[in-house]
Protein backbone atom coordinates (compact mmCIF):
# COMPACT_ATOMS: atom_id res chain seq x y z
CA UNK A 1 0.00 0.00 0.00
CA UNK A 2 1.20 3.42 -0.92
CA UNK A 3 2.42 5.96 1.91
CA UNK A 4 0.33 8.75 0.89
CA UNK A 5 -2.60 6.73 1.59
CA UNK A 6 -1.41 5.92 4.87
CA UNK A 7 -0.78 9.18 5.59
CA UNK A 8 -3.95 10.24 4.60
CA UNK A 9 -5.37 8.39 7.58
CA UNK A 10 -3.54 9.27 10.05
CA UNK A 11 -4.30 12.99 8.46
CA UNK A 12 -0.05 13.59 8.48
CA UNK A 13 3.00 13.59 6.32
CA UNK A 14 5.42 10.87 7.84
CA UNK A 15 8.83 12.21 8.35
CA UNK A 16 12.05 11.51 10.76
CA UNK A 17 13.74 14.09 12.56
CA UNK A 18 17.09 12.77 12.76
CA UNK A 19 18.64 14.47 16.01
CA UNK A 20 22.54 14.55 16.38
CA UNK A 21 25.03 16.03 18.51
CA UNK A 22 27.37 15.18 21.54
CA UNK A 23 26.42 13.46 24.97
CA UNK A 24 24.70 15.98 26.91
CA UNK A 25 23.96 18.16 24.30
CA UNK A 26 20.34 17.71 24.93
CA UNK A 27 18.91 15.41 22.36
CA UNK A 28 17.26 13.29 24.59
CA UNK A 29 15.71 16.04 26.43
CA UNK A 30 14.67 17.93 23.58
CA UNK A 31 13.34 14.45 21.28
CA UNK A 32 11.11 13.66 24.29
CA UNK A 33 9.56 17.15 24.36
CA UNK A 34 9.08 17.51 20.57
CA UNK A 35 7.29 13.98 20.83
CA UNK A 36 4.88 15.03 24.01
CA UNK A 37 4.11 18.37 21.98
CA UNK A 38 3.55 16.49 18.75
CA UNK A 39 1.54 13.98 20.29
CA UNK A 40 -0.71 16.48 22.11
CA UNK A 41 -1.06 17.86 18.59
CA UNK A 42 -2.84 14.81 17.67
CA UNK A 43 0.65 13.71 15.60
CA UNK A 44 1.34 10.05 15.61
CA UNK A 45 5.10 9.72 16.55
CA UNK A 46 7.79 7.12 17.60
CA UNK A 47 10.51 8.05 19.33
CA UNK A 48 14.19 6.02 18.53
CA UNK A 49 17.06 7.13 20.66
CA UNK A 50 20.49 5.36 20.96
CA UNK A 51 19.30 3.53 24.53
CA UNK A 52 16.13 2.16 23.43
CA UNK A 53 18.27 0.73 20.42
CA UNK A 54 21.06 -0.15 21.81
CA UNK A 55 18.92 -2.17 24.43
CA UNK A 56 16.93 -3.80 22.06
CA UNK A 57 17.46 -4.16 17.72
CA UNK A 58 21.06 -3.22 18.48
CA UNK A 59 22.41 -5.23 21.89
CA UNK A 60 24.68 -7.27 19.79
CA UNK A 61 26.54 -3.89 18.59
CA UNK A 62 29.49 -2.04 20.70
CA UNK A 63 31.45 1.18 20.00
CA UNK A 64 33.87 0.06 17.23
CA UNK A 65 33.67 2.33 13.71
CA UNK A 66 32.41 -0.32 12.36
CA UNK A 67 29.54 -1.03 14.89
CA UNK A 68 28.56 2.71 15.01
CA UNK A 69 28.02 2.62 11.64
CA UNK A 70 25.94 -0.39 11.95
CA UNK A 71 24.16 0.77 14.56
CA UNK A 72 23.20 4.25 12.53
CA UNK A 73 22.66 2.28 9.31
CA UNK A 74 19.48 -0.03 11.16
CA UNK A 75 18.37 2.93 12.98
CA UNK A 76 17.54 4.70 9.42
CA UNK A 77 16.46 1.54 7.56
CA UNK A 78 13.69 0.93 11.02
CA UNK A 79 12.85 4.98 10.67
CA UNK A 80 12.43 4.67 7.26
CA UNK A 81 9.77 1.83 8.15
CA UNK A 82 7.91 4.20 9.99
CA UNK A 83 7.85 7.37 8.12
CA UNK A 84 6.73 5.46 4.52
CA UNK A 85 3.68 4.80 6.83
CA UNK A 86 2.95 8.04 8.19
CA UNK A 87 4.76 8.36 11.41
CA UNK A 88 6.21 11.03 12.54
CA UNK A 89 9.32 9.21 13.90
CA UNK A 90 12.27 11.49 16.24
CA UNK A 91 15.83 10.01 16.09
CA UNK A 92 18.12 11.04 18.98
CA UNK A 93 21.33 10.09 17.88
CA UNK A 94 24.72 10.98 18.46
CA UNK A 95 25.59 10.10 14.64
CA UNK A 96 29.04 11.34 15.14
CA UNK A 97 30.48 11.75 11.28
CA UNK A 98 29.58 13.17 7.85
CA UNK A 99 29.59 9.66 6.67
CA UNK A 100 26.95 7.78 8.86
CA UNK A 101 24.65 11.49 8.52
CA UNK A 102 24.82 11.02 4.83
CA UNK A 103 23.94 7.32 4.97
CA UNK A 104 21.02 7.92 6.67
CA UNK A 105 20.10 11.06 4.72
CA UNK A 106 20.27 8.78 1.68
CA UNK A 107 18.54 5.61 2.81
CA UNK A 108 15.50 7.59 4.28
CA UNK A 109 15.48 10.03 1.41
CA UNK A 110 13.00 13.37 1.22
CA UNK A 111 11.46 12.37 4.49
CA UNK A 112 15.02 13.14 6.04
CA UNK A 113 14.97 16.28 8.48
CA UNK A 114 18.30 16.60 9.86
CA UNK A 115 18.54 18.79 13.35
CA UNK A 116 22.05 20.05 15.14
CA UNK A 117 21.63 20.13 18.70
CA UNK A 118 24.92 22.06 19.14
CA UNK A 119 26.35 22.32 22.26
CA UNK A 120 30.07 23.29 22.71
CA UNK A 121 31.89 20.26 24.64
CA UNK A 122 32.72 22.02 27.77
CA UNK A 123 28.57 22.80 28.41
CA UNK A 124 28.14 18.77 27.44
CA UNK A 125 30.83 18.22 30.71
CA UNK A 126 28.75 19.98 32.80
CA UNK A 127 25.86 18.23 32.31
CA UNK A 128 26.89 14.68 32.57
CA UNK A 129 24.28 13.58 34.83
CA UNK A 130 25.90 9.66 33.80
CA UNK A 131 29.40 10.23 34.35
CA UNK A 132 30.09 9.31 31.33
CA UNK A 133 32.87 12.35 30.46
CA UNK A 134 34.49 12.01 33.71
CA UNK A 135 35.18 8.11 33.14
CA UNK A 136 36.20 8.94 29.64
CA UNK A 137 38.62 11.43 30.84
CA UNK A 138 40.16 9.21 32.95
CA UNK A 139 40.72 6.38 30.52
CA UNK A 140 38.03 4.25 31.75
CA UNK A 141 35.38 4.48 28.72
CA UNK A 142 37.74 4.40 25.34
CA UNK A 143 36.78 5.84 21.71
CA UNK A 144 34.18 8.20 23.47
CA UNK A 145 32.97 10.77 21.01
CA UNK A 146 34.26 14.40 21.89
CA UNK A 147 37.60 12.88 24.30
CA UNK A 148 38.88 10.38 21.96
CA UNK A 149 36.94 9.59 19.35
CA UNK A 150 35.74 12.49 16.53
CA UNK A 151 32.53 14.43 16.33
CA UNK A 152 32.23 16.77 13.03
CA UNK A 153 29.62 19.09 13.73
CA UNK A 154 27.12 18.90 10.78
CA UNK A 155 27.95 21.23 8.24
CA UNK A 156 24.66 21.13 5.89
CA UNK A 157 21.59 20.45 9.14
CA UNK A 158 17.98 21.38 8.07
CA UNK A 159 17.96 23.02 11.86
CA UNK A 160 20.68 23.54 14.21
CA UNK A 161 19.52 24.58 17.48
CA UNK A 162 22.05 26.01 19.99
CA UNK A 163 21.40 24.63 23.62
CA UNK A 164 23.80 26.34 25.50
CA UNK A 165 22.34 30.05 24.38
CA UNK A 166 18.07 28.63 24.32
CA UNK A 167 15.83 27.63 26.93
CA UNK A 168 14.76 23.75 26.52
CA UNK A 169 11.04 25.66 25.94
CA UNK A 170 12.78 27.68 23.24
CA UNK A 171 14.39 24.77 21.84
CA UNK A 172 11.49 23.15 21.46
CA UNK A 173 9.72 25.83 20.56
CA UNK A 174 11.80 26.28 17.48
CA UNK A 175 12.22 22.66 16.78
CA UNK A 176 7.88 22.37 16.49
CA UNK A 177 8.01 25.68 14.54
CA UNK A 178 10.34 23.79 11.85
CA UNK A 179 8.67 20.34 11.73
CA UNK A 180 4.36 20.95 11.95
CA UNK A 181 4.30 22.47 8.64
CA UNK A 182 6.57 19.55 7.33
CA UNK A 183 3.88 16.98 8.60
CA UNK A 184 0.60 18.53 7.73
CA UNK A 185 -1.43 17.27 4.60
Amino acid sequence: MESARKEGLLNQKGMVVWMVGLSGSGKSTLAQQLEKNLFEKGRLTMLLDGDNLRTGINKNLGFSDEDRIENIRRAAEVSKLFAYNGIVTICSLISPTDIVREMARKTIGDKYFEVFVDCPLEVCEKRDVKGLYHKARQGLIKDFTGIDSVFEAPQNADLVIDTSTNTIEESVEKLLKAVLPLVKL
